[in-house]
C-alpha cells in the first residue's frame, strides 16, 4: 500500500478544515469519546492533532489537565499554537506519525480523531503499540476514527452522505474488527467499538492496572 499523505500540503489541510465542522454526528462521536475518559484526567496526548479540534473539547471538560498536540502538518502546527496560545501547560509536537512516536512521556489519555487512518496498516498497528507503552497503568486510548466499508456500495453512500465527491488519497481504511483484534493482542482490556456511524467510529481500550 503506497504511503501517500497529502497532509503536508497546505491547501489540502486547509480544504479539510473548511468542511471539519460539517461532518455529520461527529459531535456524538466526540461526546462518547468524552464520557469514557476518566474523571481524574492528568495528562492526554492527541495524535494526529490536527487544528487542536479534540484536544480543546478534552481540556474544556478537564481544565486541570495538561496536553500535548500531535502533528506534523504546517498548517495545523500553526493553527494549534493560536489555539492554545494563551495556556502555559501545553506541548506542541512537530511530528509525522508515519514514523515511530518520539519520547513524550506517559499519559492518563491518549485520543486520536480522524488521523491514523493516514498511516499504512503496518504503522497503524505499530502505533498502537507505542500507544500502550505511553500509557499510564489504568490509561485508556480513545481512536475516533475512519474506517473502511464492508464493501463498495456502502462506501460509496457514505461519501455521498458527507458531500465528498473524491477519496481522499491519504486515506487507508481499514474495517473495525482487525483493528479491535489489534488492541487485544496487545494486551489492552475493555476493547470495544464505543460509537459507529457507517464509516466513523470510536475505537477504545484500557491499559490493564
Amino acid at each position: 500500500m503506497a504511503a501517500v499523505n497529502e497532509w503536508v500540503k497546505a491547501d489540502h489541510a486547509v480544504q479539510y478544515l473548511g468542511r471539519a465542522d460539517r461532518i455529520p454526528h461527529r459531535t456524538e462521536g466526540e461526546g462518547t469519546l468524552l464520557e469514557l475518559l476518566p474523571q481524574k484526567l492528568g495528562r492526554v496526548l492527541d495524535l494526529g492533532s490536527g487544528d487542536g479540534r479534540l484536544l480543546a473539547l478534552v481540556l474544556e471538560k478537564f481544565p486541570e489537565a495538561s496536553g500535548v498536540a500531535l502533528d506534523f502538518s504546517p498548517t495545523m502546527i500553526e493553527r494549534l499554537r493560536g489555539r492554545f496560545a494563551s495556556r502555559g501547560d501545553m506541548e506542541i509536537v512537530n511530528h509525522n506519525m508515519d514514523h515511530p512516536l518520539p519520547q513524550l512521556g506517559c499519559f492518563d489519555a491518549v485520543v486520536s480523531s480522524f488521523a491514523i487512518h493516514h498511516c499504512t496498516h503496518e504503522r497503524k498497528r505499530e502505533l498502537y503499540r507505542e500507544v500502550f507503552q505511553l500509557l499510564v497503568p489504568g490509561g485508556i486510548f480513545c481512536n475516533l476514527e475512519h474506517v473502511a466499508s464492508p464493501n463498495a456500495k456502502l462506501h460509496e453512500e457514505f461519501l455521498a452522505a458527507i458531500s465528498c465527491e473524491t477519496e481522499d488519497p491519504s486515506n487507508k481504511l481499514l474495517d473495525v474488527a482487525i483493528q479491535l483484534e489489534w488492541l487485544r493482542e496487545i494486551d489492552f482490556t475493555d476493547v470495544d467499538c464505543f460509537w459507529k456511524w457507517r464509516e466513523l467510529a470510536l475505537l477504545a481500550g484500557t491499559k490493564p492496572i
